[in-house]
């Protein structure tokens, strides 16, 4: 069996990392073709001459040099820029994509992706909140199967598999609560950066981790399961589930639950979703029941976490909605980051440019471009009245 040739788009990110980790373990199995990165040139050349790809993207051109230089006697092709970034995806020795980018960023190289025929192992969920309609009549066209890699929505589709002539009734997505589940809106006005990184089960990246702690990523996680799996919002229900060890569940017609279980450990969707329909024996930290004795589940607070309703409701107002709230929130996102704002302001912003951006009810590419570009600029001028 020839092996299956893979892209890890933002290999330098924690979900790139733990690929790469996987994939070192099957060496039989697969081929490392294209690796890319945003800015960390050192990460990206220490990776590329490991695991010797054929070809690398660094989207900062003007660190370009810097990786050429390096990996130019590895006879390693290395391109720069966006362009090179969506196009690479293209490349015929490419089976599957795994898009593990952070944010918008991903959704043009994954419509290159798809375009080309390529399988999706999809990481980034900011592809499908953006444009879910259009990526996925994309996908479906040209014959393209997108397998996520987000824990929860792996689990859906590994707790669906074997089950597919069946109709799902409902979904439970379960969410941790974060660093800051149980605490009030008054509790919640002095957190700080630290606290808000100081997840209780997850390492993850910055941007992903601010956002479990605001519940925005599990909205943008509810959206993301409408356009995976053909549902409308009213059969999706997130709970809160502190030990995140089941990773979620599906409800069939009949009343019966199935659902994935496991240690909070992100190479098993990672590598689930490159070896589907095939499991390979691993060597990951095995979950034991006696080291859990108790699994406990309580409702969100969306009041407090406003951000999780707000997702909710851009998924019932439907056209470029979501689109602007994913636009928003990074901006937000990176702002509370960058100390420029407080954490309830995240979600406060989020719903005000939600209200002033300009609504589009079927909006094509172009549009999605241009509801991204205009609610980013809106979050960024509403941040920077805050500071003055």
């Amino acid at each position: 069996m020839s092996k299956k040739g893979i892209a890890i788009l933002g290999s330098t990110g924690s979900i790139g990392v733990q690929a790469l980790e996987v994939i070192e373990q099957y060496p039989d199995k697969f081929e490392l073709v294209v690796l890319t990165a945003h800015k960390n040139a050192d990460l990206l050349i220490e990776q590329s001459i490991k695991h010797k790809p054929n070809t690398v993207v660094i989207v900062d051109e003007s660190l370009y040099q810097k990786v050429n230089d390096a990996l130019f006697e590895h006879d390693i092709k290395v391109y720069a820029g966006e362009q090179a970034l969506a196009e690479v995806t293209e490349m015929k020795e490419v089976k599957t994509v795994l898009t593990a980018l952070v944010g918008y960023s991903g959704l043009i190289p994954t419509i290159k992706a798809i375009e080309a025929g390529k399988d999706i192992a999809l990481a980034n969920k900011e592809t499908l909140v953006v444009a879910g309609e259009l990526i996925t009549k994309l996908a479906q066209e040209k014959g393209v199967n997108i397998y996520p890699v987000d824990s929860e929505h792996s689990a859906i589709f590994q707790s669906w598999v074997g089950d597919f002539n069946n109709k799902i009734e409902k979904i439970y997505l379960t969410a941790s609560g974060g660093p800051f589940r149980g605490k009030s809106i008054d509790e919640l006005k002095q957190v700080t950066v630290k606290e808000a990184l100081n997840h209780p089960n997850w390492e993850m990246g910055a941007k992903i981790t601010i956002d479990s702690a605001s519940l925005m990523n599990k909205g943008l996680e509810v959206i993301e399961a409408k356009w995976l799996f053909g549902l409308k919002p009213e059969q999706i229900e997130v709970i809160v589930h502190p030990q995140s060890i089941i990773h979620s569940a599906i409800q069939f017609e009949d009343g019966s639950i199935k659902a994935q279980m496991g240690l909070p450990d992100m190479k098993i969707p990672i590598q689930y979703a490159l070896t589907y329909p095939s499991r390979y024996k691993s060597n990951f930290k095995r979950f034991s029941f006696m080291d859990y004795p108790s699994l406990t589940f309580e409702k969100p607070d969306p009041k407090t976490f406003k951000n999780l309703q707000l997702a909710f409701d851009a998924l019932d107002k439907g056209g470029s909605m979501a689109c602007i709230l994913n636009a928003a929130n990074e901006i937000t996102n990176q702002a509370f980051l960058d100390g420029k704002i407080s954490f309830l302001d995240i979600a406060n912003i989020n719903e005000e440019v939600m209200n002033k951006a300009t609504f589009i009810e079927s909006p094509k590419l172009d549009d999605y471009i241009n509801s991204n570009d205009e609610a980013r600029q809106i979050a960024q001028d509403i941040v920077m009245s805050k500071l003055n």
